[in-house]
């Protein structure tokens, strides 16, 4: 009997009546002779709901017991699920991820999944029933509530997928496929059929809000296919799966753009061996993920270093810069956090050339400054100012995905 997991996101459980839907869905693959475990997450606004809470009390509140309050989001959920498909005549149980269960390590609100144990599960679907799990969350190896930090749930479902070996890791989320373009903002997005983990990966990365990158980089590892579904349309989405020849024909997949990113400058810096060692270890001690790096060429024994965090981080990854500004002379720290980070992604990058010259080239067009810049073998990211996202974006989905020129025939 074929096992699937189905992922549902916060929009897809907000409503009472979205539930329902969620829950025929789950039904109707169950009367097609699957064994089912459903990951979902919390209703839509739960979760910023819960935030709110621990915030109105402390403006810094203790990771875990913010973990302990935000985890409960889910456990909602997973009830209300198990409760609908019993009143249809399906049998179900919930399981948060400690009753799984879920092990991670013990970085409070940005947890990773160290294994999971499938017994429990495996049990409950020998018994016939439906394994509804509670996404985001685990548990630590001192038996404390963790979560996975935002997207968490997308980890979750891919992770149990490899776990059970299931056939086909289903993402149900509020869009019908990964598209070309952002639809809000391309009127002429294309939904994309079939992607590589590879490129679905750069895309997660780059601001694409459909899969969250650590639950592609479990995909990729352990070989699970997914697919990307609409809760509310019935119609095919888009698969994930191992890249093929056939893709390289693609020069760009896709146009990606991230407006969650702040560029933080450490200002005259003494142009020193080791100094960026200090100021980056400082960082990555306090567990920061810094994305791209400039440093400006050295003028009268002096530098600027810039870097991009997430916004979450960067109050935090400003304080850290002054610690260290202070410590090796530097003249101050500056944040900017109105800048976008624009991508072109696609395998057909790695054997056809051009495609940076090209980029800046429309964006050059376009009047768009770069303040830096950042590549890998199927992506090339620019910084901008945050005023012309859309407009890039735009500009270079004409140039890459509406030209023909983009499909590399013979």
């Amino acid at each position: 009997m074929p096992l699937i997991v189905q992922k549902f996101g916060g929009t897809s459980v907000g409503s009472i009546e979205r539930i329902k839907n969620v829950a025929n869905k789950i039904k109707r693959a169950v009367e097609e002779g699957n064994k089912v475990v459903v990951v979902s997450s919390a209703m839509a606004g739960e979760t910023d709901r819960l935030l709110t809470l621990t915030r109105e009390l402390s403006s810094k509140p203790d990771p875990r017991e913010q973990d302990m309050v935000v985890s409960t989001g889910e456990q909602v959920a997973i009830g209300l699920i198990s409760i609908a498909l019993k009143e249809m005549g399906i049998d179900a149980v919930s399981l948060t991820g400690w009753q799984v269960p879920i092990y991670t390590d013990d970085a409070h609100t940005k947890a990773r999944i160290k294994k999971i144990d499938t017994g429990r599960i495996l049990s409950e679907l020998d018994k016939g029933r439906v394994v509804i799990v509670a996404g985001f969350q685990g548990i630590s190896d001192y038996g404390d509530i963790t979560t996975l930090g935002r997207g968490g749930s997308d980890t979750t479902a891919v992770a149990l997928a490899a776990a059970l070996n299931a056939d086909v890791c289903e993402i149900y989320t509020d869009v019908t496929g990964v598209f070309t373009a952002d639809p809000r903002i391309v009127e002429n997005a294309k939904k994309i059929p079939v992607i590589s983990y590879e490129e679905m990966m750069e895309m997660a990365s780059l601001g694409s809000k459909v899969m969250q990158i650590r639950s592609v980089e479990f995909a990729a590892k352990y070989g699970v296919k997914i697919h990307v579904k609409s809760s509310f349309i019935e119609e095919d989405g888009t698969w994930i799966v191992e890249e093929n020849e056939e893709m390289e024909k693609v020069v760009v997949r896709g146009i990606s753009h991230d407006l969650k990113e702040s560029r933080i400058t450490v200002v005259q810096v003494p142009d020193k061996p080791g100094i960026a060692a200090k100021l980056f270890k400082a960082l990555g001690d306090r567990n920061i993920v810094v994305d791209m790096i400039v440093q400006n060429v050295s003028h009268e024994g002096y530098t600027d270093i810039s870097f991009t965090v997430n916004k979450i981080d960067a109050e935090y990854a400003e304080e850290i810069a002054k610690e260290v500004a202070k410590e090796i002379g530097a003249k101050g720290v500056e944040r900017n956090d109105r800048i976008a980070k624009i991508s072109v992604v696609g395998l057909g990058m790695k054997t056809h050339a051009g495609t940076a010259g090209k980029m800046f080239e429309v964006l050059y067009r376009e009047g768009i400054n770069i303040y830096a810049i950042s590549t890998s073998e199927i992506k090339i990211s620019c910084l901008i100012d945050e005023k012309y996202a859309e407009l890039a974006v735009r500009a270079l989905h004409e140039a890459f995905i509406e030209n023909t020129e983009n499909i590399v025939t013979g």
